[in-house]
């Protein structure tokens, strides 16, 4: 077993064989048991050094890396996306602390198994890791008996989960437990990742390999969404499907790829110029009111690969940018289905992405405030610091009230209608007027509104010079 600079080594002694539930990782593909592994779990890093992504959780210095490098690890809800390193890192621990290992999945194993792990835990004189995949598939109960377990030290609970903590784990076991977020990978970690498992010779294909075209490499990059068992999978099957050079090994073609895919690839290059064309084509699609193209490109994007909460950031953008206050529903929308994709994920949370399109594509469209704050931070920026009207200063102390502070101010709900006509603007700038909102949907009863107490403004400026 080879073992990370720095980090303790795991010990093989008092290890019941009913807890010692990984094969050993010498068995390779055809090895002893005669069982063929697939690629995905052949490449799994053996020691911390070999894992890709992650960096800000188990980087140099940070917070898990330390605690298994001085073997204090505590129970752990490792939250991220599949393919993202969840049960890696579980079994990563395993081989560098010193306690005993088990694992299971919530969707094979019940509260009776919970009960036999304790069992066997109180019994040895070492502590124990329970590794529990897809925790959020125990119901309340099942949960609840992890929790005297984990709280008097019996147990140090590792539970992973595609879906968030706060809704799918019970609080007082959140509460005992630190939940590490894993982002999905990025195209440069799954790269990384195929391109070691193609040269790989001794786990991965390394003894087949011809070589992988550019466009198959970008194509199976993107359709793993930064999923690096997905990409495994789908580069051993295109390995198995590609022809054979004259020497005898593979060159992967992007037809392979899309083969074991079993998908046309699409030509989207997520930091290239299709990228570009496309979200643009998107968000010109919406302001022209077309759902059907809007929805279109959306789709373009999704089947090439590209990350559903970047379109969604667009979207977001476009309801204030686009609808702004013809209605104002838009924004609300399309924030709530960035919060839906984050809550159900992938891929049904992209039919919330795809509904707030819809409705900005629909809605009534206004760039008014966007206009207006441009306009407004180009005068903030030409005029400088230009000094806040006295009357609408703020007096926390007597000393400014004394020098004038917010003397003369008027206070609207005084007044009739709530309203003063006072001036707001420093005397650079009375009467400036940014905002013009449009005759289309809720700007039109806004526009009302200002035209109304724009009146009363012009009425109350007439009475006072007459008096």
């Amino acid at each position: 077993m080879v073992h990370g600079a720095g980090l303790p080594p795991k010990r093989t002694d008092d290890v019941p064989d009913e807890l010692n539930l990984f094969e050993d990782e010498s068995e390779k593909r055809g090895g002893k048991s005669g069982k063929i592994q697939p690629l995905a779990d052949r490449m799994r890093p053996r020691k911390l050094e070999e894992f890709v992504g992650q960096e800000h959780i188990v980087g140099e210095g940070a917070f898990l890396r330390e605690a298994i490098r001085h073997d204090e690890v505590s129970s752990i809800i490792l939250w991220g996306p599949p393919g993202s390193g969840k049960t890696t890192l579980a079994r990563l621990i395993s081989e560098y602390t010193d306690a005993l290992f088990v694992s299971f999945s919530a969707v094979m194993s019940g509260v009776r198994d919970i009960r036999e792990v304790v069992g066997r835990a109180r019994s040895s004189s070492r502590k124990v890791i329970l590794f529990v995949d897809e925790i959020h598939r125990f119901n309340k109960a099942q949960q609840d008996a992890f929790l005297p377990y984990v709280e008097d030290g019996t147990i140090i609970l590792i539970g992973a989960t595609t879906e968030n903590p706060s809704f799918e784990v019970n609080s007082p076991l959140l509460s005992r437990s630190r939940v590490l977020v894993l982002n999905a990978l990025t195209d440069d970690h799954i790269r990384l990742i195929v391109m070691r498992a193609i040269e790989d010779g001794e786990r991965g294909l390394g003894n087949m390999y011809g070589g992988i075209e550019d466009d198959a490499l970008t194509a199976l990059v993107a359709f793993s969404s930064g999923d690096a068992r997905k990409a495994l999978n789908v580069l051993e099957i295109a390995s198995m499907l590609a022809k054979k050079c004259g020497d005898g090994k593979v060159i992967i073609s992007l037809p392979d790829v899309e083969r074991a895919s079993q998908r046309k690839m699409l030509r989207y290059d997520r930091a290239g110029e299709e990228h570009y064309n496309i979200i643009s084509a998107l968000h010109k699609s919406m302001r022209g009111s077309d759902p059907d193209a809007a929805l279109y490109w959306f789709a373009r994007m999704i089947e090439g690969g590209e990350d559903p909460l970047y379109i969604a950031r667009r979207v977001v953008r476009f309801a204030s940018e686009d609808v702004g206050n013809a209605d104002p529903r838009a924004l609300e929308i399309a924030t709530a289905a960035v919060e839906t994709y984050h809550f159900i994920g992938s891929p049904e949370g992209e039919l919330a992405i795809a509904q707030a399109i819809v409705y900005c594509a629909t809605a009534p469209k206004s760039n008014a405030v966007y206009t207006a704050y441009t306009n407004a931070r180009a005068d903030a920026r030409k005029y400088g610091d230009l000094p806040v009207p006295m009357h609408i200063r703020n007096a926390p102390t007597r000393l400014m009230e004394e020098l004038g502070y917010g003397e003369g101010y008027k206070y609207d709900h005084d007044f009739e209608d709530a309203y003063s006509g006072q001036e707001f603007f420093p005397d650079e700038l009375a009467g400036t007027s940014y905002y013009h909102p449009t005759t289309f949907g809720h700007e039109k009863l806004i526009r009302d509104w200002l035209e109304w107490w724009a009146g009363k403004k012009h009425e109350k400026k007439k009475n006072a010079g007459s008096e």
